[in-house]
């Protein structure tokens, strides 16, 4: 099986997850990490230009599991995430990660975190090594082992 078959099937299987745990996943804490997960994921080449913050918008949107919250307040976050990686990338992204940090307090949540950024990272048919880099530092981020994640 090829490596992005893999991949494919690895994120199918994910999704599947997040799914049947929707419900345990309706914390403020799991909100903000993931939408810090999303800005992280679709700026982690150093940028994100307008189609690709449309695309993880309309992903975010029809995500099962981000179904719990207010669309509009999901949209607001992951904007205002945005907005702090644009103003200064690397002081942006250190932020990000606290954020994406405060969902370790229960590890359901922060899995399903590193699952989402896998699951955005991968809808657009190219999982990349940067992409792949910003997960993996989340994992850290969250006191969790990214081999678990085939990172």
């Amino acid at each position: 099986m090829a490596l992005w078959d893999r991949f494919k099937e690895s994120a199918a299987t994910m999704q599947t997850q997040l799914v049947a745990k929707k419900n345990d996943l309706k914390s403020g804490a799991f909100r903000d990490a993931s939408m810090a997960m999303c800005a992280l994921v679709a700026a982690a080449d150093g940028s994100v230009d307008p189609s690709e913050r449309q695309r993880v918008a309309a992903l975010i949107a029809n995500n099962e599991v981000l179904q719990n919250f207010p669309a509009e307040d999901l949209q607001r976050r992951f904007d205002d995430c945005l907005n702090k990686l644009a103003a200064d990338f690397a002081f942006g992204k250190v932020g990000l990660l606290q954020e994406v940090a405060k969902a370790k307090k229960k590890p359901a949540e922060a899995r399903a975190v590193v699952q989402i950024g896998i699951v955005i990272g991968g809808a657009d048919g190219d999982f990349d090594k940067t992409e792949q880099a910003v997960v993996r530092e989340a994992c850290y981020a969250l006191d969790l082992p990214p081999h678990e994640f085939d990172l």
